[in-house]
């Protein structure tokens, strides 16, 4: 095999893909009165490891490989992919495009000019997808039996382990060739507690652009397990939750995961051209509280959300979305930047060579803020402290949201007192932002686990919250 390091060699050597035919492909996508064409090249190795209740139920490792060709024209996006590389197929793909988005012109010439990444944000020692598999079952022999010493009451152990290797080249119409080795993995683990009839479930995880070596770092990955049996035990207990309106804190870290549905979504450049986001023409506007500063940042090292460049080739960055409350900005790939006549902020994501492109966050969080955590909840008379969150829905045209909270607390007097469950934040996400009063000093950013679910396509993603108050949210729950 060419050398995994130098992926532009790689493409080369393995599918005798030279310059000059790229520059033809391109010029083919060209021919018809098109905006801008690219291709996106991809080789991706997989290896997944499952066990359950002590026994390996899951072992595979997954090569996949592709292009897909891109043409924009006007608002018309053509696209077609082929998980058999070639030249002809490139050709075919890069044609096929052409038609779907334009009507017949004359060919165009294309230059390229090859690059690499200006920063390298993911240099390891060791890619995750080197992992051998005795290895890999090994840690997730650890983990059960760290489980069940934690408490007898731990019934069944479920542990995933999913390490990936992914080798991008993208080359485009205005001469961009740039190339990319992304790592990626992801420690699952899901304790089930049973007492006395009783039966509740605990998830914890984390990962990164990070080596294997990196969940054996102090013992982390039996941290993850005994986290998702402290969750799973503390739901045994948990009393009906409250429901009305009410004073909710969110903890620091994984809550963000609410910010990131319900307002980082409705900051994407397509769903903002298009009308259909609340946040649509208020840009430069006051839409949260002066409190509140929200950041899409790519260029963080090793994080699970982060890349060198985008899946179209540009470099990731560091975007200021809201700012002292003010609207600043949208999250961008090229056709909706083009279309809004806005600076590309780096933000085209796709799931896989099969998939056209489209603006989506990498790691969205809110800045710190100056309160101390103790003190936003003791300025809490009642109200709930929502410390991590399962599931939820979000409607991006009216902002509206429904979470439910896998961990929970009633704040009483302004102590966190008894833990509680069935609680789910029912709210509108740009109202949420006007009702934030306190935020804390304590930001944190998850531990890396986060997968984002768009049309269809999932990209691993990043979130991160300080503490923070919200002023009368409604909560759903279940006490009688």
């Amino acid at each position: 095999m060419a050398d995994s390091t130098r992926p532009e060699r790689f493409f080369s050597d393995r599918y005798g893909v030279s310059s000059g035919a790229l520059e033809r492909a391109l010029g083919t996508a060209l021919a018809r009165r098109a905006d801008y064409g690219d291709l996106y090249f991809e080789f991706r190795t997989t290896t997944a490891v499952a066990l359950e209740d002590g026994l390996v139920k899951k072992a595979s490792k997954d090569v996949s490989q592709g292009v897909g060709a891109r043409v924009l024209a006007g608002e018309k996006t053509g696209y077609a992919y082929s998980d058999d590389v070639t030249v002809a197929t490139i050709e075919h793909a890069a044609r096929t495009a052409g038609h779907i988005a334009s009507d017949a012109g004359g060919a165009q010439a294309v230059a390229l000019r090859p690059g690499r990444p200006a920063r390298d944000l993911y240099t390891l020692p060791k890619p995750p997808g080197e992992t051998a598999l005795p290895d890999a079952i090994a840690l997730l022999e650890a983990v059960d039996r760290e489980a069940r010493h934690h408490d007898p009451r731990i019934k069944n152990v479920m542990a995933s382990l999913v390490v990936e290797h992914k080798l991008v080249m993208i080359v485009t119409s205005d001469g961009t060739m740039v190339s990319d080795v992304q790592p990626l993995a992801r420690l699952q683990v899901t304790c089930i507690a049973e007492d006395g009839g009783r039966r509740q479930q605990g998830t914890y995880g984390g990962g990164g652009r990070q080596p294997f070596a990196f969940f054996l770092d102090g013992d982390r990955h039996l941290r993850f397990t005994r986290e998702a049996a402290r969750q799973a035990l503390l739901n045994l207990d948990a009393v009906d939750a409250p429901a009305g309106e009410m004073t909710v804190v969110l903890a620091p870290g994984w809550p963000g995961i609410l910010l990131h549905e319900a307002i980082g979504h409705g900051l994407e450049g397509d769903f903002n051209r298009k009308g259909t986001s609340a946040f649509a023409t208020l840009l430069g506007t006051k839409v949260a509280s002066e409190l509140c500063t929200v950041i899409d940042d790519g260029t963080i090292p090793n994080r699970r959300g982060s890349l060198n460049v985008d899946d179209e080739g540009t470099p990731t960055s560091r975007t200021v979305l809201i700012e002292r409350g003010i609207l600043r900005g949208y999250l961008q790939d090229k056709l909706n930047a083009r279309l809004m006549n806005m600076a590309l902020t780096g933000n085209g994501r796709r799931e896989s060579y099969a998939h056209s492109p489209m603006p989506r966050m990498t790691n969205t969080f809110m800045l710190a803020g100056e309160s101390a955590p103790e003190d936003i909840l003791r300025s809490v008379d009642r109200g709930l402290y929502a410390v991590s969150f399962g599931g939820g829905q979000v409607d991006i045209t009216s902002g509206k949201f429904v979470f439910s909270a896998s961990e929970a607390y009633l704040i009483e007097h302004g102590a966190v007192t008894r833990p509680v469950k069935g609680a789910t934040l029912i709210g509108n996400g740009p109202d949420v932002l006007t009702r934030i009063s306190m935020v804390g000093h304590d930001l944190a950013l998850d531990e890396g686990i986060g997968t984002c679910g768009k049309n269809g396509q999932s990209v691993p993603v990043g979130v991160g919250l300080p503490t923070l108050r919200v002023d009368a949210l409604t909560v759903g729950g279940t006490q009688a």
